[in-house]
């Protein structure tokens, strides 16, 4: 019975006092906010920690929720301004980084990958590698887009852009990715060959 009720109806359920019925909705789209966290995120503690507060912030906001958008647009839009907000406090409880230890880093990073390669043969592995070393506005749009299956116009409304800018940057996100996958894939080849 739960997997035949809708969103809506959960949530009605859950404002009318069947507070367990919240964890069905949060079941329900736990993974596909995990995953949009950890494309701001960047690491699986971090990722998790947002992931709690966007479904705290949730339930406690369930309420104002107006229903005139989807409910994951919704959650998603929590997710996206938590996400944000824990970046910035995160940014500024740590010290800046010189643009050569970045550098260092990405190199041991790409360089441990391709020392995994013959591990990583499926495609999503690298899709994913790829996704997690773009801007973090790029993976959110891709992820939003792709594995979360939302509009043009759901992802200007969780991300507060308009639907031609979104479209805009989507394009330009595909490029980047596309751009990524070939250097990934490139050195793939060489170690295969």
């Amino acid at each position: 019975m739960e997997q035949t009720n809708t969103d809506l109806m959960l949530i009605d359920s859950v404002l009318n006092g069947q507070t367990g019925q919240y964890s069905v909705l949060v079941k329900r789209h736990q993974r596909f906010v995990f995953t949009l966290a950890l494309r701001f995120a960047k690491n699986r503690e971090d990722a998790e920690e947002i992931a709690q507060d966007c479904f705290v912030k949730a339930y406690k906001a369930l309420g104002t929720f107006k229903q005139t958008s989807k409910f994951s647009t919704w959650l998603y839009t929590i997710t996206y301004t938590t996400a944000m907000t824990f970046l910035r406090k995160k940014r500024l409880d740590t010290l800046s980084i010189s643009d050569d230890e970045t550098f260092i880093q990405l190199e041991n990073h790409t360089s441990g990958f391709m020392a995994n390669g013959y591990e990583r043969k499926d495609s999503y592995k690298f899709l994913n590698e790829a996704i997690t070393q773009l801007a973090t506005d790029d993976a959110a749009i891709i992820t939003l887009f792709y594995q979360g299956e939302q509009s043009l116009e759901e992802i200007g409304a969780t991300l507060g852009m308009a639907p031609n800018t979104v479209k805009v940057k989507l394009h330009r996100a595909r490029q980047r990715l596309k751009e990524k996958l070939q250097y990934l894939l490139k050195d793939e080849v060489k170690e295969l060959l």
